[in-house]
């Protein structure tokens, strides 16, 4: 089955419901089920109305619960006819850590002037987050966070109670979140680097993942965070607590992790954790680095990710939300040249060569998506990144779009997927094994 992963711009129901978007997602899903195209809907794709910032803080705020409620239903309503997969939240670490701690992304909200050196020291701003650091508002980066994701999962839990109590029996959907994983694997052998590794996905996986499968946030934050972290009520911790049918996964690539037993001088969701990260161990690279400073290719880490969730989160039904490479978006190439992407097409088959690893071994996959269809603009890295399959000519200003050798690649591999092999040079059977093991 083919489908597309996208989302719905949000506004405020006391505005108004605009029937001009209304009709254009109509539109849009129904154009997609005419090509036998299945969609799958995200929610929140990190869009809040200005005014609800303006107004009360936006997700510092516990009044966005009852406001996402309101925008969740209204897209139930009006598309749960023909959309039988939502999500709620993508990525709600992304917009956490990016908008509350580093800065980064909208509010634009975090560290003091002088934790500034030691955010870019600590910080794994993935999407381009790094080059956007000098246009932070200071806010408070030790419990700022920690309120938004709060939020953020109780957003997350009602509109899975409202679907699942008023929309899922009739229109047959499922509902689920889909979070970001760079896995963290220990940089030694030493039993702290890999306690240290464990509270690096803690931090980033766990935050999200483990309240709605518990209901409760994962032990190594309550103890390191303390008072700082919220708590569910019992109320709101079983509302919370199974609020998923499947879990989403953005993957794209792992670090190295190692225990930091320095004290902080100051509070900060970057230092809580007491992780310290690196793309190296012993000058050697995790694996090779794409368009982005934060993309390396690792694709062992997805085999990782898989059988952790698998064993820590009671075997849940997953979706690959994302996954995918960059390339630098090299203007002195002709598009001829730029159609030449074996790297995105080496990129994939190692993944799903360690996705179908992993799901021999009993991890509960339904789908994978590709990030992405088109060159686009990739949030603070725009345009100097490609990750489409799709290239997209910028400069003719008719924004041209031809297939890269990988979608040739995904065509071929979709239709006769036996003719294709996963990987071009398979690894011996002791080198995979060591890899899995965490030797290099």
């Amino acid at each position: 089955m083919c489908a597309l992963y996208f989302g719905v711009l949000g506004g405020r129901l006391c505005h108004g419901v605009s029937k001009e978007g209304v009709q254009f997602y109509n539109d849009l899903i129904d154009a997609l089920l005419a090509a036998d195209i299945e969609p799958y809907i995200t929610i929140f794709h990190w869009d809040i109305p200005q005014c609800l910032q303006l107004e009360y803080g936006g997700f510092l705020h516990e009044r966005v619960v009852q406001d996402f409620i309101e925008y969740s239903e209204i897209c139930f309503w009006e598309f749960g006819d023909r959309v039988k997969y939502w999500i709620t939240l993508n990525e709600p670490w992304s917009f956490t850590v990016q908008g509350y701690v580093a800065g980064a992304f909208p509010p634009n909200r975090g560290v003091t002037p002088k934790d500034t050196e030691e955010t870019k020291k600590h910080a794994r701003l993935h999407r381009g987050g790094g080059k956007l650091l000098a246009a932070f508002k200071y806010g408070n980066p030790g419990t700022e966070p920690y309120k938004v994701a709060h939020n953020l999962i109780l957003c997350h839990a009602h509109a899975v109670d409202i679907y699942r109590t008023k929309y899922q029996e009739s229109q047959g959907g499922k509902i689920g979140i889909t979070n970001c994983i760079s896995w963290n694997e220990p940089l030694t052998d030493s039993q702290e680097d890999k306690d240290a590794a464990t509270r690096g996905n803690d931090f980033m996986l766990g935050w999200f993942v483990e309240p709605v499968v518990t209901g409760e946030y994962p032990e190594s934050m309550i103890k390191y965070v303390g008072d700082r972290l919220p708590k569910f009520s019992e109320k709101e911790e079983k509302l919370v607590k199974g609020s998923y049918d499947f879990l989403g996964i953005n993957y794209y690539t792992s670090t190295y992790t190692s225990d930091d037993p320095t004290k902080p001088t100051t509070d900060s969701y970057f230092t809580d954790s007491h992780t310290k990260t690196s793309h190296e161990r012993n000058k050697v690279p995790i694996g090779a680095q794409a368009g982005s400073d934060w993309l390396y290719i690792v694709p062992w880490g997805i085999y990782r990710v898989m059988v952790d969730m698998k064993k820590r989160y009671n075997d849940p039904v997953i979706y690959i939300t994302e996954n995918g490479v960059d390339e630098v978006n090299d203007k002195s190439k002709t598009s001829t040249e730029a159609l030449k992407d074996d790297i995105r097409i080496h990129y994939h088959q190692e993944h799903l060569y360690y996705l179908k690893l992993a799901m021999d071994q009993g991890v509960n996959v339904k789908g994978y998506f590709i990030w992405s269809l088109f060159d686009n603009f990739e949030w603070a890295a725009g345009f100097s990144v490609r990750f489409g399959v799709m290239y997209v000519d910028y400069a003719n200003g008719r924004y041209t779009r031809l297939p890269k050798r990988s979608a040739v690649w995904w065509r071929n591999f979709l239709t006769k997927p036996t003719a294709v092999p996963l990987k071009n040079e398979p690894e011996k059977s002791e080198d995979r094994r060591k890899r899995l093991r965490g030797s290099t």
